[in-house]
């Protein structure tokens, strides 16, 4: 745990403490930021603050008394639920101002962890609860110069997979072998497998319709086959199988057949042009020096949309924050489905995928961004035409 980098960023944010809280194993983050595993399962609900200054203290339930002892500072045991409250207003004493794993309308879900009924209980103890929404980024979402290392490795092995995934659909369409989205996603599953890659679920394969779902994923029982004239779009994310590997996750489109369809291609450099404004707008913050945040991008990428007269079918943010999950905590480039206010941080990572969803075919293009301190860049291969599967 960083303590005193954790106090000199509460006191920069004008807050008395930071106070994490537990029940069941519900809060992957604070186990991630604290830098602990429990020992046992947590069937008990444990609290911990940490203030803007001096010796965090922990409240614990008498069975699991040792469940923070991994952690330095004093703590308290309670058993009924009369002195679990009286132990948490004496864990607050002094703080007016906390952060909390919570989202005012939990708008960015993924920092929202804290039941209502626990925020409840701090507030009528007359202590105020913002959200941690900024810290967990700063401490959960940046990366290591290791992580770093481990996505660019990744990326090239993904890549590898995807190349390979569309040349073996034109191989099995120029034998005249029947190929459907289930084979191509296992497939890439196998290649994962044989590259020491994982993914926790996914990928997509769809064609033409199928396209139109952003998180469409084929099944044994339902699947559609691939044939000449068909469009393809392939979704795979995967992180190397080691231990504090971080995700890389592309999506690539592709056509069957010599020639793209006009109406294809015009999307096609429509989502490519969108992309492209979303990458540029982060380049020349970063290299400006200029404060952006997640929504910032999300409307130059959705404008360019917009102006083509595509906006209502682009029906989802442009890109997640990307870390040890494929959509991680750190800020979303969203103005869409959220207005996500955080700002673009160095050594943080996140996806820029535009996507165009017609009736009967979609195009999405998606990069990861990775934010240096003085520059940003693009960390894998840049889809500029559709792949020809042939």
């Amino acid at each position: 745990m960083q303590l005193t980098e954790i106090q000199t960023k509460l006191t920069e944010q004008g807050l008395d403490g930071w106070l994490f809280f537990d029940h069941h194993e519900r809060d992957g983050l604070a186990y991630r930021i604290l830098g602990f595993r429990p020992e046992r399962h947590v069937t008990r609900r444990w609290y911990y603050l940490i203030p803007n200054s001096g010796e965090p203290r922990g409240l614990v339930h008498r069975i699991e008394s040792g469940m923070l002892d991994a952690l330095p500072g004093t703590k308290t045991a309670y058993a009924s639920w009369q002195l679990q409250r009286d132990g948490l207003q004496n864990l607050l004493q002094g703080c007016r101002k906390i952060a909390m794993q919570y989202s005012p309308e939990c708008a960015v879900p993924y920092v929202s962890m804290v039941d209502g009924g626990t925020l409840e209980l701090v507030r009528s103890m007359g202590v105020e609860v913002v959200t941690s929404a900024d810290l967990v980024q700063y401490f959960e979402a940046r990366w290591t110069e290791a992580q770093l290392a481990s996505h660019l490795e990744a990326g090239r092995r993904v890549d590898e997979v995807r190349r390979a995934a569309f040349a073996e659909i034109g191989v099995r369409i120029g034998r005249k072998q029947t190929v459907t989205e289930w084979d191509i996603k296992n497939f890439i599953l196998d290649a994962f497998q044989g590259a020491g890659l994982f993914t926790d679920h996914g990928p997509i394969v769809g064609v033409n319709a199928n396209a139109s779902n952003p998180h469409y994923e084929p099944t044994a029982e339902e699947h559609l086959p691939i044939l000449k004239g068909d469009n393809v779009l392939i979704d795979l994310w995967a992180k190397l199988a080691e231990a504090d590997s971080v995700y890389y996750d592309v999506t690539w489109t592709g056509y069957c057949g010599a020639v793209v369809p006009v109406a294809v291609a015009r999307v096609f450099d429509v989502v490519t042009g969108a992309r492209d404004a979303a990458i540029r707008r982060v380049e020349q913050a970063v290299a400006a020096g200029e404060s952006l945040a997640g929504y910032q991008v999300d409307d130059a990428c959705r404008g360019h949309i917009s102006a083509a007269g595509l906006g209502e079918y682009f029906v989802h943010r442009t890109g997640h924050s990307i870390g040890r999950d494929v959509h991680g905590s750190g800020a979303n480039m969203d103005n869409l489905e959220t207005h996500d206010t955080r700002l673009l941080i160095p050594r943080t990572c996140f996806s820029i995928e535009p996507g165009v969803y017609l009736p009967g075919f979609g195009i999405r293009s998606e990069v990861n961004m990775y934010v240096g301190e003085r520059e940003a860049m693009v960390t894998g291969e840049v889809q500029r035409v559709p792949v020809i599967i042939s």
